[in-house]
Parts: C-alpha cells; sequence; structure tokens
C-alpha cells in the first residue's frame, strides 16, 4: 500500500476513530493501531476507507470490551477461590493482628520487598535461591527482606520478637 494515503487517512481519522472506540472499551488507542495495522495489510485499499476503518475499529473495540469483561470475571472469581495468605481461623492473641489488614500491608509493600518476603516465608527458598531467582545478592535479598518485614512490622504495629519466621 501507498504510504501517501495511509499517512492521510491517520491523519484525518485516527482521533475520531479513537473517540468512536472509546465508547465500547478501555483501550481504545490499541484498537486502533491494529485497525491500521490491519489495513497496512491488505493487499489494495477498500473502496471506502474511512468506513472500512470505523466497522474494522467497532468490531475491534466490541471485542476488546468482551475480553475485559471475561477477564475481570475470571479474577474476581479467582480472587475468592484463592487461598488467603494469612489463616484467619487460626488462634489469635491478644498480640495477633488481622489477616485481612496484615494482607493488605503485605500487598502495599514495594514488589521487591513483597516477592522476598512472599518467597522467603510463603515458598520456603532461602537467601541464595531468592537472589538467584531476582539476579541479585544474597546479601541484597536479605537486605529487601529485612526492610520489607520492618516496614510491615512498624504498618501493623507489631514489636519485633525472638520467633521463627516459618512455622514447622
Amino acid at each position: 500500500m501507498d504510504s501517501e494515503p495511509f499517512a492521510d487517512l491517520l491523519d484525518r481519522h485516527a482521533d475520531a476513530l479513537v473517540l468512536f472506540a472509546r465508547q465500547f472499551c478501555d483501550a481504545p488507542e490499541d484498537v486502533v493501531q491494529e485497525a491500521f495495522l490491519k489495513l497496512a495489510g491488505l493487499s489494495r485499499m477498500p473502496d471506502n476507507p474511512a468506513a472500512w476503518l470505523f466497522r474494522v475499529v467497532r468490531n475491534g473495540a466490541v471485542d476488546a470490551s468482551l475480553a475485559a469483561g471475561r477477564r475481570r470475571r475470571y479474577e474476581r472469581e479467582a480472587a475468592v477461590r484463592s487461598t488467603p495468605w494469612f489463616d484467619p481461623a487460626a488462634d489469635s492473641g491478644p498480640d495477633d493482628v488481622d489477616p485481612a489488614r496484615a494482607e493488605r500491608e503485605l500487598a502495599a509493600l514495594p514488589i521487591e520487598d513483597r516477592e522476598v518476603i512472599v518467597a522467603h516465608l510463603w515458598g520456603g527458598l532461602t537467601f541464595e535461591q531468592i537472589a538467584e531467582v531476582l539476579g541479585t545478592s544474597s546479601s541484597s535479598a536479605h537486605r529487601l527482606y529485612a526492610r520489607g518485614l520492618s516496614a510491615l512490622r512498624e504498618r501493623l504495629g507489631v514489636t519485633c520478637r525472638k520467633t521463627r519466621a516459618i512455622p514447622k
């Protein structure tokens, strides 16, 4: 396809196509880009390229919206079925923390701290193994772990006690 008519179509219709797609989906720019890629892949220009683009964008936006809805529904169902990070049925004493709050605070930590904590406490990985996963040193993995636990304790108002991190 000749680049000049293609560029002219892009200049004249891209903004309107994004606005059109926005009615149906959350990622209209992606849908419009895909439509222009499909147009560029055609062996000959459609008789009415603007109408063709609007039809392709509409179909793509509707498909994207349906896919996003399926993904959100699946994620909601998976969240309901997922195992909680903390056992809400565990015996609780006066110093224990609400499991739902602990989970929220853990999720709020920076990803690098959280992934080390989860890999070590729930995954049972050593700091050497975590370092291999992250492509860092074991001392850096331990520093991230200590920093994350410290931040978690502070957020939860828990004092540091000498206890084993992983119960046997």
